[in-house]
């Protein structure tokens, strides 16, 4: 038996039943990153000693009848935007390429309190600003299911490493769809938090009023248990609600009768592959077979959700990476004559293209006389959805959309239009301007054989619903059980 095709839940309960030890298992996906990630490429620094000395640790514990958290001995990979103290922290930015977190993000406190095992950083697009991971400043992640495809984005390193058994699970992060659009083009199951139910405390910051760290897992019960340890409050984070806190595996029901699904028509509507909304039409009659109501609803203001989405986004980003300026951390430039030349130059060298053209279009949104004719106008605009949402959730329970409007397209193929880059996150920025939580489940495959993922949307704080909804589905069809075939191996 490969044990690193196993999920959280039924690795622990070999490793409570004494059939593996933590070391095993985490040997058993050293080795297997040692040999797959060649091809894969999800990984900027793998933690060989610490993850090891983690797993020893664990086994004594266990040994000597100490009590042990949900989480022990279980392999987990975390997105290279998350500090972990003594631990290189990239953001797969030149701009940080050397430099050493000197503090735990509260995830990762939560994560090592719990007894998980640390793997190792995984790729992500620089700075979390991409949708394909093809914006690395060290190199590209590859699609297990097809090698010339892209994985998505930005955590298209956490997606890839979770559906090519390089982790038992991974955190990544979600500004617009971060999370949510890989785990749809790999297969994986991906939840985007209510924004604020997850700590931000020791993520690099991308745009602090979109970003929210979750789960990327193997299966919804995975999902429900990660969520058990990282949600709740930190009084390290002013975002952070302070709510109390649920044990999300007992909300998975296998049982939707009397749920009443919405499925917004401009989700499903032009622009939408053809593959894709077969998918999710199949999806919604599955749902419709298991005794739920699924109805056709609208939320008017999803055209103007993109452009909002930039706007805010690349304005907060402005602002954020304003601090990598060559002085204090991170990359400086080796020549330049005056300390304007330092900030001009460190900053040119060390960001890459894409962040520098976000920079760009945020400081020219903030700037005076456009900051109220675009930042202004997209806050009214960000109102709207959220009243939007509100309005479509006092009818129903949950919303059934495709995740992504297409499915994992070939490595360079949009590299060279930004534009079309960007209407990939169409299903998915809305979720993050509205702050409500969503969550990406495999439901069917293309005619090449290529992951279609489709997104449920929940009320503000019901993840519950969410994972019962998602769990039941997951129940009653045999998408979650296929794997890929990485070059033949």
């Amino acid at each position: 038996m490969d044990i690193t095709t196993l999920t959280i839940h039924e690795a622990k309960k070999m490793l409570e039943n004494g059939e593996i030890t933590s070391y095993e298992l985490t040997k058993a996906y050293i080795d297997r990153i040692k040999k797959i990630d060649p091809i894969i490429k999800s990984y900027v620094t793998v933690c060989e000693d610490r993850a090891l000395q983690q797993a020893k640790m664990i086994d004594e514990k266990r040994k000597n009848g100490e009590a042990l958290g949900s989480l022990a001995g279980i392999p987990i990979g975390i997105k290279d935007n998350m500090c972990i103290k003594g631990v290189k922290t990239t953001c797969s930015s030149k701009m940080l390429e050397n430099f050493v977190a000197p503090y735990n993000a509260t995830v990762i406190e939560n994560l090592e309190k719990e007894g998980a095992v640390i793997l190792g950083k995984l790729n992500m697009d620089e700075f979390a600003m991409g949708a394909s991971t093809e914006r690395s400043a060290f190199f590209p992640t590859k699609n297990p299911w097809n090698i010339s495809k892209v994985p998505g984005g930005s955590s298209g390193g956490s997606a890839a490493a979770v559906s090519a058994d390089l982790a038992i699970a991974t955190l990544g992060s979600d500004t617009g769809g971060s999370i949510r659009q890989p785990s749809s083009f790999c297969s994986t199951v991906g939840l985007k938090p209510t924004y604020g139910l997850v700590s931000r405390y020791g993520l690099v910051a991308f745009a602090s009023s979109l970003d929210q760290i979750g789960p990327i897992t193997k299966d919804v019960e995975d999902c429900a248990l990660m969520m058990n340890v990282l949600a709740g409050h930190d009084s390290r984070d002013t975002t952070s609600a302070n709510l109390e806190k649920l044990e999300y595996t007992q909300f998975l029901q296998n049982d939707v009768k009397g749920l009443k699904i919405g499925m917004p028509k401009e989700y499903i509507g032009e622009g939408i592959n053809d593959e894709v909304k077969s998918a999710i039409l199949s999806a919604a009659d599955k749902f419709k077979s298991l005794g739920a109501t699924v109805e056709e609803c609208s939320i008017p203001v999803t055209e103007y959700v993109l452009p909002t989405y930039y706007i805010i986004a690349c304005a907060e980003a402005s602002s954020n990476l304003g601090r990598f300026d060559g002085i204090r951390y991170g990359y400086r430039a080796k020549e330049y004559s005056t300390l304007k030349e330092l900030y001009e130059k460190s900053r040119s060298e060390g960001f890459g293209e894409e962040v520098k053209r976000r920079i760009l279009l945020g400081t020219y949104v903030l700037s005076s006389g456009y900051y109220d004719a675009y930042y202004t106008k997209a806050q009214k605009v960000r109102t709207m959805v959220i009243e939007q949402f509100k309005q479509a959730f006092n009818k129903y329970d949950v919303l059934l959309t495709p995740t992504s409007p297409i499915t994992a397209y070939d490595i360079g193929s949009k590299t060279d239009d930004p534009v079309a880059m960007y209407l990939s996150d169409i299903c998915t920025v809305s979720i993050n301007i509205a702050g409500v939580p969503a969550i990406s489940i495999p439901c069917g495959f293309d005619s090449d054989n290529m992951p279609i993922g489709m997104q449920l949307i929940g009320k503000h704080f019901d993840e519950k619903t969410l994972l019962r909804c998602a769990y039941t589905f997951e129940k009653n069809t045999d998408f979650n059980s296929m794997k890929p075939e990485i070059g033949g191996i």
